[in-house]
């Protein structure tokens, strides 16, 4: 197995060390090399594929969406090129800060990949819509002007959605710790495609919009999806305008449901990583000889490689000095490589049989991914690990070991005193060093000890001659108790106190209802004055995180509120928008609960994602409700509203569609190896999307019309186009 220190590519210190071990074959001959028994770089190539995979899919998703809405090619061209664009800017940063592309950085590409091509769409769709209402119109404006005061129109929206999305996210950046090391790649490159969208958005697409616009006849081509939606859109959402009270029942309804459901969803660090090769720990009692050691580890491989699926079997007793870890030879650890087209829950099923075949015999079957991240957090090797601090420890593993305990009076009647009794015994049982002889620039130990026969059993310890002070020679059994009774073979300490860890796996329920249950049994446990006992382990970790998350989620509400009122200029605004917010977390409540109930960190962090997205839907309705008013001439009412919320019909739902076929492949694709983290995200942005755009949609311009403050009236422009 290859081990790399934390900045070196896995990739390529794996072919190094390939190419090195091929140029050594022909010096060595008779030995014949395997590099495959264990390959962390095939997992990391899979998920990479599938990623990448996954990118592509959504990317066309995106086109079809994008051709469909805009019903223009050259449009499409120049919204789509934003894609390339921004990821080509975001990989050119991370390669200048030195970063390596992994299957987090490609995550948060794949999560961004919706997101990107917004911006673009934004711009466009309105520059697309302005041309064609001043060429209908026989307006002898220049094609420049339209562009840019298209660009200029929606460049303020598009500006404060980005920072509120990258607002949105700050609390997956500043994670700690483990998670904070494991998802702040995620949060960096998806913050750079965002960032570098905007840029494009704001410098490239009207660039390319005047070249490859002033001569398309493009107010010959509507998209007839756009006729079709805005036609009954407009219809329904007249009639939500004039009687809001049902569209505000039936958004209340799921709201409700979902703050029943909240408290009885599940919970867990990280999914099962779904790696194709397994790491079996096989540790038998403390003294196991090596030969027997082999013995068994030889037994087990011929039983594991007799399963169908598996490809190979490889396996080291106990540890070097040197070495990762230090351990002694009881200590297995063996890897197993499984073939990926078979079926990876039949395969560790029958893997999991021939280990618990074995009785007597600490084992367990993990991915290397898990067991590294738990080791990490505890030391230990389950997600559930208590602590329990003392001075008087309790067997941690037993070992058979002689106990000498000095009977006072009778030790005293010959002048002993206990020490003198333990000491003399200690040397003949377990023997003493009183010397070394050096020899050949060589020490030699020198030892004083018992014949082996005279330690042999109780029996034998029992007669052994212990000298008194007055010269007499008294037998170790008149003057003790000799038992054989079990005694720990290992102390540990932490923060200046004896511990001792009680450790479980979970299965067949999620790890946050078994830590419940568990924090309820241990309640009832007393502990003497000086005892005490920690819950660690896998939920520790993701508690500590989501409380920090929550704690940061606050900080970036704030910085939302005021990025509202800063691009809305109105406080009333701003509050009304960003109390519907929380809808985009209904949808995500529900649809984690429809798939399964367990809320992963990932899925958490998705609840931050989405929220940002539908704060950007929020702004680019609202914004354009004040463009109208204040610099065309539309009086506030009914018919600002309907107009508003038709003219940006098709910008809302390309957007929300686009984020949300990007990730649709991270469904529809399954828990596979490269989605654990994002498929429970993407599940959480697709709920999310889908109750917060219709939200914007049905409910938020009904509540414009009833809260917003009416703007005073301004004539309207020379040359504005109603």
């Amino acid at each position: 197995m290859l081990e790399k220190l934390p900045w070196g590519n896995t990739l390529q210190i794996t072919k190094g060390v390939e190419e090195a071990i091929k140029a050594l074959e022909p010096g060595l001959p008779g030995i014949t090399f395997d590099t495959h028994i264990f390959r962390q770089a095939n997992f990391i190539e899979l998920a990479i594929h599938n990623l990448t995979q996954a990118m592509l899919l959504g990317f066309l998703l995106v086109v079809v969406i994008v051709l469909g809405f805009l019903f223009e090619w050259r449009v499409a061209v120049i919204s789509l090129l934003t894609i390339p664009l921004s990821l080509l800017a975001t990989m050119l940063v991370l390669y200048w800060r030195g970063e390596t592309v992994n299957t987090m950085t490609l995550a948060g590409l794949v999560i961004a990949l919706g997101s990107v091509v917004d911006d673009a769409v934004i711009g466009v769709e309105n520059i697309l819509r302005r041309l064609r209402q001043h060429r209908r119109a026989g307006s002898a404006k220049s094609t420049a002007s339209i562009i840019l005061e298209a660009s200029l129109e929606v460049r303020r929206s598009i500006v404060y959605a980005t920072l509120i999305i990258v607002a949105a996210a700050v609390p997956i950046f500043l994670l700690e710790g483990l998670t904070g090391a494991f998802f702040r790649p995620l949060a960096v490159s998806y913050w750079l495609a965002i960032l570098a969208s905007m840029v494009v958005a704001l410098t490239f697409t009207p660039a390319l919009c005047l070249i490859l616009l002033r001569e398309a006849h493009v107010e010959r081509r509507d998209s007839p999806i756009t006729r079709w939606l805005q036609g009954g859109y407009t219809a329904l959402l007249s009639r939500i305008v004039h009687r809001p009270g049902r569209a505000y029942a039936a958004f209340l309804a799921p709201t409700l449901i979902a703050v029943i459901i909240a408290p009885q969803l599940g919970t867990s660090l990280f999914p099962e990583f779904r790696e194709p090769d397994f790491l079996i720990h096989f540790i038998t009692t403390p003294g196991t000889s090596a030969v027997e050691q082999q013995r068994m580890i030889a037994r087990l491989s011929g039983d594991l490689r007799s399963i169908p699926g598996v490809r190979s079997f490889g396996s080291h007793i106990g540890q070097a000095f040197l070495g990762e870890e230090i351990a002694g030879v009881n200590f297995g650890e063996n890897w197993i490589s499984t073939d990926p087209n078979m079926d990876r829950d039949q395969i560790v099923e029958e893997i999991s049989a021939v280990t618990e075949s074995y009785p007597g015999v600490y084992r367990d079957v993990q991915t290397y991914l898990n067991e590294r991240i738990e080791e990490v957090l505890t030391g230990a090797k389950e997600p559930i690990v208590i602590r329990i601090y003392g001075s008087d420890l309790h067997v941690i593993r037993a070992k058979a070991d002689e106990k000498v305990e000095v009977d006072l009076a009778k030790a005293a009647a010959y002048g002993l005193k206990p020490g003198d009794v333990r000491r003399a015994a200690s040397t003949m049982v377990a023997g003493e060093e009183v010397g070394d002889i050096f020899r050949d620039g060589k020490a030699y130990d020198v030892m004083v000890w018992s014949t082996p026969e005279t330690r042999s059993n109780v029996a034998s310890i029992s007669d052994l001659p212990i000298d008194t002070p007055s010269g007499s020679v008294v037998r170790l059994g008149d003057i003790a108790n000799v038992t054989i009774e079990p005694e720990p073979n290992v102390i540990e300490r932490e923060n200046g106190s004896r511990r001792i860890d009680v450790a479980a796996n979970v299965s067949g329920r999620d790890l946050g209802s078994v830590v419940s249950d568990v924090k309820k049994v241990l309640a009832g446990v007393q502990f003497d004055r000086g005892y005490h006992a920690e819950l660690l382990g896998e939920y520790k970790e993701r508690q500590d995180a989501q409380n920090r998350l929550f704690g940061l989620a606050i900080v970036a509400g704030i910085a939302i509120l005021l990025l509202l009122q800063t691009a809305f200029a109105s406080w009333r605004l701003a509050t009304l928008i960003f109390l519907t917010l929380p809808m985009a977390l209904v949808g995500g409540i529900l649809a984690v609960f429809a798939t399964g109930g367990v809320v992963s960190l990932g899925g958490l962090l998705g609840f931050f994602t989405v929220f940002g997205i539908a704060a950007r839907n929020g702004i680019l309705l609202v914004n354009h409700l004040q463009h109208l008013e204040r610099f065309e001439g539309e009086t506030f009412g009914p018919s600002l509203v309907l107009r508003g919320a038709r003219e940006r019909l098709a910008p809302i739902l390309m957007t929300s569609l686009a984020t949300a076929l990007a990730v649709v492949p991270l469904v529809a694709l399954g828990d596979r190896p490269g989605h654990e983290v994002e498929y429970p995200l993407a599940i959480v942005i697709l709920g999310g999307l889908a109750t917060s755009t219709l939200l914007n949609l049905f409910v938020v311009p009904s509540l414009y019309l009833r809260f917003a403050k009416r703007g005073p009236e301004r004539p309207a422009p020379a040359g504005a186009i109603a």
